[in-house]
């Protein structure tokens, strides 16, 4: 069975399910496991969100719409010589991944049409089933179980512990900076998990003004944006210490100001795990520990107040572990 993956998390998904050695096709954006980075790209983003500021990357993206392009390209010389069978796609988010409509667009061409797995889940529960689903379509039912038990255990385990504590603090997540946005879908749930109640499971995201983050005054504030790592994190953080009441958050005032990187919460695969792991630590400390993968979050130096003064942004932060 030959697979092509065009997102991440369908590529994380089949790895996690011992699927490695048929996939024959993946995106530019599909780099996890290692092994991923070695499979041929299908399919590529017209943007470069590595050396693009989130303001910059809404720029292009807009432009490239309202042109009546796809903003992906798709190798379809390739995708028609991969003999493919299925195809893991979405439907959710075109900012991200290339969408099913795409998608079928370029298969119409094929002389055999693949199966289209679409998978779009909007809530954690909902990631289970998308697993269990690949694991059905691509004949390794069992593998899939086996998967998704180990998960169902993390994430009760997680559950009962944050249901034993009392004291707990305001958080706030912010998915997007300039435009401002909070996550939804799955990253509201995992988030409503963890006792973040400003967020609706399943809920779309959201552009929000920053005076509704200055009155929401949480005691933690995690940065974690759509398709950045730590580096491109801390570059957006600029735009939001210049934003009135910054320095006033409690957040700010206690350095409870973390970075996350994004793999861990965007992709609805096996490693949302992780990211309501991670989660769970950084709100509880006391509760939870050695939980958070290395490398994966950064904290503010509460000793830092005035960014200004700083040009390199690796100065901001260090490493959580």
């Amino acid at each position: 069975m030959n697979i092509c993956s065009l997102l991440p998390s369908g590529t994380e998904i089949a790895f996690a399910l011992g699927l490695g050695d048929s996939i024959v096709g993946v995106t530019d954006l599909c780099d996890y496991p290692d092994e991923a980075k070695n499979k041929p790209i299908v399919s590529r983003s017209r943007i470069d969100v590595s050396s693009l500021s989130s303001a910059e990357v809404e720029t292009a993206m807009r432009n490239i719409l309202v042109s009546g392009e796809s903003p992906y390209t798709v190798d379809e010389e390739l995708l028609a010589n991969s003999n493919i069978d299925i195809v893991l796609t979405q439907d959710l988010c075109y900012f991200c991944e290339i969408d099913v409509g795409t998608v079928e667009n370029t298969l119409v061409n094929l002389d055999v049409l693949p199966e289209v797995l679409v998978l779009n889940p909007r809530t954690l529960e909902e990631i289970l089933t998308c697993i269990e689903r690949v694991g059905v379509a691509c004949c390794v039912p069992m593998v899939a179980q086996e998967l998704l038990q180990g998960m169902r255990e993390r994430i009760d385990t997680i559950a009962q512990r944050i249901n034993a504590v009392k004291d707990r603090p305001k958080v706030f997540s912010i998915e997007g900076v300039d435009p401002l946005v909070i996550g939804g879908h799955w990253i509201s749930d995992v988030l409503n998990m963890v006792g973040v109640t400003a967020y609706q499971p399943g809920c779309d995201a959201q552009r929000i003004k920053w005076h509704d983050v200055v009155e929401y005054a949480p005691d933690k504030l995690f940065i974690d944006l759509c398709s950045s790592d730590i580096n491109r994190n801390s570059r957006e953080v600029p735009w939001l210490v210049d934003q009135p009441g910054w320095y006033d958050l409690p957040a700010v005032q206690n350095g409870e100001v973390y970075l996350i990187d994004h793999v861990y919460l965007s992709r609805p695969g096996p490693r949302i795990v992780h990211g309501l792991e991670i989660l769970a630590q950084l709100t509880y400390p006391d509760h939870f520990q050695d939980l958070i993968p290395k490398g994966a979050v950064a904290k503010l130096d509460k000793g830092i107040m005035n960014f200004g003064n700083f040009k390199n942004s690796s100065e901001w932060f260090n490493l959580y572990r």
